[in-house]
């Protein structure tokens, strides 16, 4: 049954809100915090760049750049595809990728440098100062450095962080930031070091470089800060009434990210193979298991979708077809198609929004069903119904054309488009109806006062 409105009411407010927001001093201000981000990053970034030329001098500096820049898009394609599910906004993925490329690297290089000249002085043993800065100084100092812009987003992008994928772009993100600077480093002081010795081509140090940082390993350190991220994003579904776990899971995953970092440092201690045996034997191996991890997450996140909203469709706020079709990639890209080719760019970038909209919804629930949700379940879940009603009428054609031409033939009752009706589903009824509730707990009429998966 369709309506012209939502049967809840709009976003809260009034005077009480009105006053408390008037409360705010000026530091909590929004533009305040950003002015304050952006004004650290850009100096960050500015001093770091004065600091990596000045070691590789303005011609390495520029080779050194044009080499690290090739992985950065693959990388960053690659995060962007696992994180297809629930988009997260790209402000924040923009702000990862800058504090790891200007105020990680910055505290990197300078934290490791003053290290290693403290303790080769301390020790008169330069040598075993080098070898020390590497295998504990280094590893400790950037993966502590790389995971304060995972734990920035964690704070105060809670909405945007809910689990272990959210976690692992972020941490991904950030990573190949941190890389791509040093790699400009790196690659730009071999580059000096070829015009010093007059070598070139395949023999050159150059060459070396770019194939070891760039070709064999520029998941290096996406892969150590990934282990990070994956603890932020366990500690994010271990819901805010375990507040061991929100600890350890992260400080867990910081370890991990230490030891790994540590044992790829210090693989040249190994013998002359060393580095080709922990490049077979442990980091190819820790590769292939965390990106079948992440698969398998994403595969899961898109179960849930469609596990969980049939519950508004029997409310009225979806269409049968449409937990299917946002549950489906393919169904999704198929609806963006439509809507782009019959409406235009704009109508393509709203359905866009509904689907991300309606992930997050089915997250919100899934979380609250699991007892993890906090106390602004209500709010944020009717913030998220305004938003997809705003869309419906414009991608609620496109997702059932989509739904239409990739959903399965389901023998015997289904609920939808081949989905069983979850226990306590009745036959869809209108908004309002006079009695009865839909799915877990919501009532047919007025929007409840009370979270109902509070525990």
């Amino acid at each position: 049954m369709s309506h012209p409105f939502p049967p809840y009411p709009p976003h809260p407010g009034g005077p009480d809100e009105d006053a408390r927001l008037r409360r705010v001093h000026w530091w909590q201000r929004r533009w305040v915090r950003y002015a304050a981000l952006i004004t650290l990053l850009t100096l960050s970034g500015l001093v770091i760049l004065a600091l990596v030329r000045e070691q590789t001098g303005t011609e390495g500096f520029l080779v050194g750049l044009g080499l690290a820049v090739l992985p950065v898009p693959l990388l960053i394609a690659a995060f962007r595809w696992l994180d297809r599910v629930e988009p997260g906004p790209w402000r924040n993925l923009v702000f990862a990728f800058a504090w790891g490329a200007c105020a990680a690297a910055l505290i990197a290089i300078v934290a490791n440098s003053f290290a290693t000249r403290w303790i080769a002085t301390a020790t008169a043993d330069p040598s075993g100062a080098d070898t020390l800065g590497a295998t504990v100084i280094a590893p400790v100092v950037e993966e502590s450095a790389k995971a304060a812009a995972i734990l920035l987003v964690f704070l105060f992008r809670r909405r945007d962080f809910t689990g272990p994928v959210d976690g692992v772009v972020v941490a991904g993100i950030t990573a190949t930031g941190f890389a791509f600077t040093e790699n400009i480093l790196y690659l730009g002081t071999a580059f000096g070091t070829d015009q010093l010795s007059g070598d070139s081509g395949i023999a050159s140090v150059t060459a070396a470089t770019f194939f070891v940082r760039i070709v064999m390993s520029p998941f290096a350190h996406p892969l150590f800060t990934v282990l990070t991220g994956l603890g932020f994003g366990l500690a994010a579904r271990s819901g805010p009434g375990r507040p061991v776990l929100r600890v350890l899971f992260p400080l867990g995953g910081l370890l991990l990210a230490m030891g790994m970092h540590a044992l790829w440092n210090g693989s040249s201690a190994f013998g002359e193979f060393g580095f080709f045996a922990v490049y077979a034997s442990f980091m190819v191996p820790v590769f292939g298991l965390l990106t079948w991890l992440a698969v398998w997450t994403r595969q899961r996140e898109l179960r849930t979708v469609r596990e969980e909203l049939p519950a508004y469709t029997a409310a009225g706020w979806l269409t049968p077809a449409e937990p299917y079709a946002l549950g489906s990639m393919r169904a999704r890209r198929l609806a963006r198609d439509y809507a782009k080719r019959h409406l235009g760019r704009p109508a393509a970038r709203a359905v866009a929004e509904y689907e991300a909209y309606a992930t997050s919804l089915a997250f919100l629930r899934h979380r609250g069903r699991s007892g993890r949700a906090g106390d602004d379940f209500v709010v944020r879940e009717r913030e998220l119904l305004n938003e997809l009603w705003r869309r419906r009428e414009v991608a609620r054609p496109a997702l059932d054309h989509a739904a239409r031409m990739t959903v399965p033939v389901a023998p015997g009752p289904v609920y939808g488009y081949g989905y069983s009706a979850p226990q306590g589903y009745g036959a869809p009824q209108g908004y309002g109806a006079p009695h009865g509730y839909y799915g877990y707990g919501y009532p047919a009429g007025p929007y409840p006062l009370q979270n109902p998966y509070r525990s």
